[in-house]
């Protein structure tokens, strides 16, 4: 029987991780980078929409990118709440219920025996509780996909093995501008 992976990506936490190593990620590619010839349970990527009222393009832009998603075979993006705040008179964007229900995905995944493998595409540490329970647990494995940049130390070692994107930047990258347009995260995230 083939090992079982599911990909959960916390899609605020990898916009920007990309957008500091100045990448457009071919979804498709990463997926295929991830999974090699493993069984793909599922692709779980957790966003929320932006304001329309902040930037109509963008948010529409933005809603594009996600369709193109969902037309990726086993990919499913789970719609968060975007909450504004004002910080020192300026609008400033928190995406809110995202951490929860990748961990909920997690966790529930590993209880229902949905995976063998989980790769966690994040830098944020806070999954490292969720990580312990399903390892300890459920003996599940548990990998972190990261950029160097934005990645937790702590996160890492948590982990039962990581996949340190930088190094595979040019195979999970676009190539052509056409495939830039259709399969890359070109939005704004705030």
């Amino acid at each position: 029987m083939s090992e079982r992976i599911l990909i959960l990506i916390d899609g605020s936490n990898f916009y920007h991780s990309t957008s500091k190593v100045g990448i457009k990620v071919n979804f498709e590619k990463l997926i295929k980078e991830l999974i090699g010839s493993r069984k793909l349970v599922s692709v779980n990527y957790y966003v929320a929409p932006l304001d329309i009222n902040a930037d109509k393009e963008k948010y529409w832009a933005h809603q594009r990118f996600l369709k193109i998603l969902e037309g990726i075979p086993g990919f499913r993006v789970f719609l968060c709440n975007l909450k504004k705040l004002t910080v020192d008179g300026k609008g400033v964007y928190l995406v809110k219920g995202d951490d929860i229900k990748l961990s909920n995905a997690l966790i529930m995944g590993a209880v229902n025996n949905e995976y063998d493998t989980v790769i966690l595409i994040s830098g944020d540490e806070d999954f490292i509780d969720s990580i312990k329970i399903v390892k300890e647990k459920y003996h599940k494995k548990v990998g972190n996909a990261y950029f160097v940049k934005t990645s937790s130390y702590n996160l890492r070692r948590a982990c039962d093995f990581t996949v340190k994107l930088d190094k595979i930047v040019d195979k999970i990258s676009e190539s052509n501008e056409k495939e830039s347009s259709a399969l890359s995260e070109d939005h704004t995230e705030h």
